[in-house]
């Protein structure tokens, strides 16, 4: 039974999905498209960047110390 089946027959009371996301099934929460996704995993990739940064900055140090 779809979504706004069970709305009219009474069995959800959940609101039907209105906008963009209501268009576009990959757009919702936790969605595969790309701009969700790297919106969603942009606090991940600065942390992975930083530690990038700190390995490479750690290695110099090292390398030039000998």
């Amino acid at each position: 039974m779809s979504l706004d089946k069970s709305i009219q027959s009474g069995k959800s009371h959940r609101k039907p999905y209105r906008g963009a996301k209501a268009i576009d099934a990959t757009c919702r929460n936790h969605g595969n498209d790309k701009w969700c996704k790297e919106n969603r995993t942009h606090k991940n990739d600065k942390r992975e960047l930083a530690v990038e940064q700190e390995l490479s900055d750690y290695d110099k140090a090292r390398s030039s110390s000998n």
